[in-house]
């Protein structure tokens, strides 16, 4: 890690925004929702850093409140999923026959679909709620992760390492568990970390075509949609949510970048 500075620098940037996110109510001196049109676009000032949107809202607490929504609606649900398909791909890929096929054959239908148009769809079929985006995000980024998965998953089950345990009588769990997970994982926290940049462009993009999210929610997204407006008057209310998009994703990208230079470099030292 200490030759690869992309790491350290993806690690800042992330520790930051995830301290945003946590210490939000400590760090914001304002209500992110309290609005004031006496305050319309108004200019920095002490009490407000950043000056006020078009509703006279503190500029800087939303942005602060914005992480929680990224992070908070990216991370945890990514977590659980990736931890599912970690498995599950590992598995359909050891077992083979049948079972691997119906996954490769539904991963291909999902992937058929752009992730918008899986949000859209299941908005006018359930609502316009948060839930609408965690599913879009789940079936997305599920079928990803298992495709990535199973791709890896089918090289080290060609390996002797695997065919030993199997020859040591080792179960069909054991091996999955204890031998081709750890082999994948590397790989797998890779595709992880650049998935988190993913997903948070994702909840923007929702966000800043209204879905999911009820107007007014301080995420970087929709506030780029309510600023659009204001890009001559206000340009700030544009750069400001537009700097942390850029900013945030580019720390898991550059995590994610460095990992898997590392991890590569550390194979061909292993191979030679």
């Amino acid at each position: 890690m200490k030759r690869k500075p992309q790491i350290i620098i993806g690690i800042i940037l992330i520790v930051i925004f995830v301290l945003l996110a946590v210490a939000a109510p400590l760090l914001a001196h304002n209500d992110p929702n309290a609005t004031d049109l006496a305050l319309k676009n108004a200019p920095p000032s002490a009490e407000y850093p950043l000056g006020c949107d078009q509703m006279g809202r503190c500029e800087l607490s939303r942005l602060i409140y914005g992480a929680r929504y990224s992070l908070g609606l990216s991370i945890p649900v990514l977590i659980i999923l990736s931890s599912l398909s970690l498995f599950i791909g590992c598995y359909s890929s050891y077992k083979g026959g049948i079972v691997d096929e119906i996954m490769r054959l539904i991963c291909d239908i999902f992937m058929a679909f752009p992730l918008i148009v899986i949000a859209m769809s299941l908005v006018s079929a359930v609502d316009n709620s948060v839930a609408s985006i965690i599913i879009a995000i789940g079936i997305s980024m599920t079928t990803w992760f298992l495709r990535m998965v199973r791709s890896y998953a089918k090289t080290e089950c060609g390996k002797e390492y695997i065919e030993a345990a199997r020859i040591s009588g080792a179960s069909n769990f054991r091996i999955v568990t204890r031998h081709l997970i750890p082999n994948v994982l590397p790989q797998f926290i890779v595709y992880f970390t650049t998935g988190i940049a993913t997903a948070i462009m994702s909840v923007s993009s929702f966000a800043f075509l209204g879905v999911g999210l009820i107007a007014g929610t301080p995420e970087w997204g929709a506030m780029l949609n309510e600023a659009r407006n204001s890009v001559y008057s206000n340009p700030g209310l544009i750069i400001y949510p537009g700097i942390c998009l850029i900013v945030c994703c580019a720390g898991f990208n550059l995590l994610g970048e460095g990992l898997r230079d590392a991890i590569g470099k550390e194979d061909e030292i292993s191979a030679s």
